[in-house]
């Protein structure tokens, strides 16, 4: 099988999906069992089953995306709040509501919608766009990266690059870009990213933690991709490919993660393919072997054509990730469709 039908079939048949269409967060291979479900990750399933879908015809993919959606419709919405909760509550916790999340979310149901012609999952990725509009977006303030539900009172704000506001922001701020009204914040989200992102990189001493914000730093280019033909926002895509690609050159014999290739990979592509840099065809070529690298070959069906989220001093970590297999499965396709002159991009079908 093609390193797609491997990825593919890992996702449909490992067990990451879970019966009730939620998507775990990774699977322990060292355990041998799956982290809970994550709502968000569920929300990429839903975007990397549709895409999946478009590339094959193959029906199973397109029922995964709306078992997908259902899950986050009937089990991830906060009826209270009218906000997707992060994962899902346990006896004694707090619900919590992510920024970055909702926007995932949002943008999984939008494409399966499209995909299913599903007039409900429509609705309901609108009214999350809506109620990320009316909890999130306040008086021109900094976006909060986390609310506490019911109350939606922002949690303060910690070192970590996901519980602090920033650039990385803007690529949950695309999901505004589906409903009409909502433009303007994302391009107010835009301006303020265009802000700040200077300071994200490298943003810590640790380079192991440096290389966990090359993966947020990536969000941030993805989010800028709709505005490409702005003269500003080309110019920090053209700068930023090569900052990533700088850091994730010196810092990868320490710790390197598929996700940044694929993501690094995927954005040269795009880049190209919308006029704002030429492919630098040697890196795009490196990245694409180091991405396909990651990939498992194993006996355990549980295990086999997944993704290894991440590699230390050259030894595989026991994650087997969905979103490092959904964005390596993306660039990989999107890397021999280029190969064989047949790439058309859309930043709509960016996962």
């Amino acid at each position: 099988m093609s390193f797609l039908e491997r990825a593919g079939s890992w996702l449909l048949k490992s067990g990451i999906q879970e019966p009730n269409g939620g998507v775990a967060r990774y699977y322990l291979s060292d355990r041998q069992c799956n982290a809970p479900i994550s709502t968000e990750i569920t929300g990429y399933g839903a975007s990397a089953f549709v895409y999946l879908h478009a590339l094959t015809s193959e029906a199973a993919y397109l029922d995964a995306a709306v078992r997908a959606s259902r899950f986050l419709l009937e089990q991830a919405w906060d009826q209270e709040s009218d906000l997707f909760a992060f994962e899902l509550p346990r006896a004694g916790q707090h619900s919590l509501a992510y920024f970055f999340d909702c926007g995932i979310i949002a943008r999984g149901l939008f494409a399966a919608a499209r995909a299913a012609q599903d007039a409900e999952i429509y609705r309901a990725a609108r009214a999350g766009c809506l109620s990320m509009a009316d909890a999130f977006a306040m008086n021109n303030a900094p976006i909060p990266p986390v609310l506490r539900l019911p109350s939606k009172e922002p949690l303060p704000f910690e070192p970590r690059w996901s519980r602090s506001p920033g650039c990385y922001q803007l690529k949950s701020a695309m999901a505004w870009l589906s409903v009409d009204g909502l433009k303007d914040l994302y391009d107010h989200t835009v301006e303020e990213a265009l802000h700040s992102h200077d300071c994200f990189l490298p943003g810590d001493s640790d380079c192991e933690k440096v290389m966990d914000r090359l993966h947020a730093y990536c969000y941030f280019l993805e989010g800028l991709l709709p505005s490409h033909s702005d003269p500003e926002c080309a110019e920090v895509l053209r700068t930023g490919i090569v900052r990533l690609s700088c850091y994730l050159r010196q810092i990868a014999p320490v710790f390197e993660r598929s996700d940044v290739y694929a993501q690094l990979l995927r954005l040269r592509l795009y880049a190209d393919a919308l006029g704002i840099v030429p492919l630098d065809r040697a890196l795009a070529a490196e990245e694409a072997e180091q991405s396909a690298g990651f990939q498992c070959s194993h006996p355990d069906a549980r295990i086999d054509g997944g993704f290894y989220f991440g590699r230390r001093g050259g030894k595989f970590l026991p994650f087997i990730n969905p979103v490092s297999t959904i964005f390596c499965l993306q660039a990989l396709a999107m890397w021999r469709q280029y190969d064989s002159g047949g790439l058309r991009v859309s930043i709509e079908a960016l996962i």
